[in-house]
């Protein structure tokens, strides 16, 4: 199966400071991957790499094309949502359909349609009239409206309430199980999308340290919260972290068996909104056995 994103040393610098130091990728078709780090992980770089909008080093492959060389035949085949959206405030609801439809050959004006018609925006409405939920319903109709094969989503949901996040990741969720697509989706608002990721992609200080399908993350990690009289028996296992909650002590493990540490005390599979926490806090910044980490 050939992949979407191929990427072997990618590396960009901005003067002395390495924002992305020899990122490995491989990201399949059909999957909703999140790349996940704090500000100023890298996030951002990798992603206008893989859309041509930064020189990089290293060999990146988006659909078996170079975003630096063939950025114009790569666009037609993706579509990218930003934090801010770019429609200027003075167009039109209907005029914003018309542009698009003007220049992407593969742009369905009535799918865009239906989607607005589901939503409280009017087509001769104009963007300065609307609330940013609704700029980024607006985007979202134009970017699901064109017959793409990789989505990209770089903190699409910024700022905006519970309400339109939700009814965002609800709508996302619906095309993708009407289409073949590939979306890769950064955000600081892990908890939300944890339950609709395939994979994860964790990110820190320019290096992948996380490389994992969801469905195995139980499999490979667990969380121990072990007895008052376990606490130094479960330390001696050398969790790679652990956190102190009301008294207690919560220890994450990787490559341990459950059954292993049950005996300790209570265990469990840690969430992804763990596992960010608990990599992110680790004061060398390296991967967890058995993640990639960058060369």
């Amino acid at each position: 199966m050939t992949a979407v994103i191929e990427a072997r040393g990618l590396s960009k610098s901005f003067g002395n400071t390495h924002a992305v130091r020899g990122v490995d990728l491989n990201i399949e078709p059909g999957r909703i991957v999140g790349l996940i780090g704090p500000n100023g992980a890298g996030k951002t770089t990798v992603i206008k790499a893989i859309l041509g909008l930064t020189a990089f080093d290293g060999e990146l492959k988006v659909l078996g094309l170079d975003p630096r060389t063939q950025r114009n035949e790569l666009m037609k085949e993706v579509c990218f949502i930003a934090d801010v959206a770019v429609l200027p405030r003075w167009l039109k609801v209907s005029q914003a359909l018309d542009v698009v439809a003007g220049v992407h050959p593969r742009f369905d004006r009535k799918r865009a349609e239906e989607f607005l018609a589901k939503t409280d925006i009017k087509m001769d409405r104009r963007v300065r009239q609307l609330s940013k939920g609704m700029v980024t319903q607006l985007h979202l109709a134009l970017i699901l409206a064109i017959d793409a094969k990789l989505l990209v989503l770089d903190e699409p949901t910024l700022g905006l309430d519970l309400l339109f996040r939700r009814s965002f990741y609800d709508n996302l969720l619906n095309d993708y199980f009407s289409k073949e697509r590939t979306i890769l989706v950064t955000t600081h608002q892990v908890e939300e999308i944890e339950n609709i990721l395939t994979d994860v992609l964790f990110i820190q200080r320019g290096k992948i340290v996380l490389d994992a399908p969801v469905e195995t993350l139980g499999e490979r990690f667990v969380q121990v919260v072990p007895s008052a009289a376990n606490v130094e028996q479960a330390r001696a296992l050398k969790p790679f972290h652990e956190r102190e909650v009301f008294g207690r002590f919560a220890m994450l493990f990787d490559g341990k068996r459950e059954a292993e540490l049950a005996a300790l005390g209570e265990t469990r599979a840690p969430s992804v909104a763990d596992l960010f926490v608990a990599l992110m806090s680790r004061d060398d910044g390296k991967a967890v056995a058995g993640a990639k980490e960058a060369a």
